[in-house]
């Protein structure tokens, strides 16, 4: 009795049934072939009682489990974030198109297409939203409502600022599912670090929790469920500090949805957010310059909250065909992505963009590959972009027009172009060639 209490045994879950539902709910395991079996009830008593063949193992108070939980007063000592890296820092050696190669083709944005293409991804046709893009959508069978789910987080900026680092995961999955025409609701966290006896460890297991609090107070955007997983060490050298956050969000009605796919030639691209070219922890820094330095891109929650209400009501009034939020890589990477996801599988083309001269003060190359927070970029029939760039400004929101769709390529003044059948072997191949061992 002891060992099926306290057992830690994988791949269960605990369901409270209606009374007189057992059957439906036994017969839907068995649809599976999982194994199902009623293991109490509720009762009024304020009391956990446990019996093992007739015989009370456990009478516990219910409020002592629920709420007297042991508390660890481990040592630690606060993260003090490192400086940030200026724009100028250095610029793409052989061009940006070169660097976004470099980029695309590399293990942190290569394609995952080898992955979920592994599995059934279409489960009874309800899977509206697939695999590639800022989130999944699954309608909810027989309606017109969608879920939207998410995972996200870049342990390098934990790593660096675990309080702004872990901030930014909580945005990153409430971006993901306001681009795709969602409303947040909830995240689940997964906490995983390495040892916490070690003040420092425990210092950046603080730091997080203090970041996802204030994200999700301030997005009104709760922790609903989730675990922690500690002591992730090999030879005394812990794993990178990993809060994985999943959202989840509803689409009210799928028809006003959204993807990253761009749809229509001759559609004008328009950057929503602030742009101030950071670079520090950034993937074309270590990468492109094989360095990892400076503190992570800040998060201005005030900001995500404007933008992500601006990103949803264009997506549901059908102002924009296509939507997608600038993370890992910058600007011209986000670009990329969405111009790889335009193939037409009948035709096997790619619709490709024209991107116009940027004409501020920041370096070119800190513009296209800066990993500036609370940013979208949206695809818009030309007649409808000053109405959108209207409205942002009306929210105190930064935006411009960056770009143009057409052709199969990606241009940009003073470089090469760069075909997207080239662009998309670069990105396609790295996984496969891994998993075969030829990498």
């Amino acid at each position: 009795a002891y060992e099926m209490m306290l057992s830690e045994s994988q791949e269960r879950m605990l369901m409270i049934l209606k009374p007189g539902r057992e059957p439906e709910a036994e017969a839907i395991f068995k649809k599976w072939g999982l194994d199902f079996a009623v293991i109490g009830v509720t009762t009024d008593t304020g009391r956990m009682v446990v019996k093992h063949k007739g015989k009370i193992e456990a009478d516990l108070p219910v409020p002592v489990l629920a709420n007297s939980a042991p508390i660890y007063e481990r040592p630690w000592f606060a993260h003090v974030p490192p400086q940030p890296v200026l724009p100028q820092w250095v610029k793409a050696p052989n061009g940006n198109l070169n660097a976004l190669k470099t980029m695309m083709g590399s293990p942190a944005l290569s394609s995952r297409r080898w992955v979920w293409e592994q599995y059934d991804h279409m489960v009874m046709g309800d899977t509206v939203g697939r695999p590639g893009g800022d989130a999944a959508v699954v309608r909810v069978h027989g309606t017109k409502k969608g879920i939207a789910a998410t995972c996200d987080v870049t342990p390098r900026y934990v790593a660096a600022d675990p309080e702004m680092g872990t901030k930014q995961a909580v945005v990153e999955t409430w971006r993901n599912l306001t681009a795709v025409g969602a409303d947040p609701i909830a995240i689940t966290d997964n906490m995983n670090f390495g040892n916490p006896e070690r003040p420092e460890i425990m210092g950046q297991f603080v730091g997080s929790v203090k970041g996802m609090a204030e994200a999700c107070r301030v997005l009104d955007y709760p922790v609903v469920s989730g675990n922690v997983s500690l002591y992730n060490e090999t030879n005394g050298i812990g794993i990178p500090p990993t809060p994985a956050i999943g959202g989840v969000g509803l689409i009210p009605d799928i028809a006003f949805m959204a993807d990253i796919r761009l749809k229509r030639e001759g559609d004008l691209l328009i950057a929503i957010g602030r742009e101030q070219g950071w670079l520090g922890q950034s993937l074309y820094q270590e990468i492109v310059c094989e360095k990892l330095e400076g503190a992570p891109p800040p998060v201005d929650l005030a900001d995500e909250i404007k933008a992500g209400r601006l990103v949803r009501a264009l997506i549901r009034e059908k102002k924009v065909s296509a939507v997608h939020d600038v993370s890992d890589g910058g600007l011209l990477v986000a670009i990329a992505e969405m111009a790889l996801a335009s193939l037409d599988p009948t035709t096997g083309a790619r619709l490709g963009v024209e991107l116009f001269a940027y004409e501020g003060k920041l370096p070119h190359h800190a513009v296209w590959f800066g990993e500036d927070q609370g940013r979208y970029v949206l695809s818009v029939d030309p007649a409808k972009a000053e109405e959108v760039i209207e409205r942002a400004r009306l929210l105190a929101l930064p935006a411009r027009i960056i770009g143009r769709t057409g052709g199969d390529s990606i241009i940009l003044k003073g470089e090469d172009p760069l075909l997207l059948s080239d662009l998309a072997e670069i990105n396609e191949s790295w996984l496969p060639g891994y998993m075969a061992g030829e990498l």
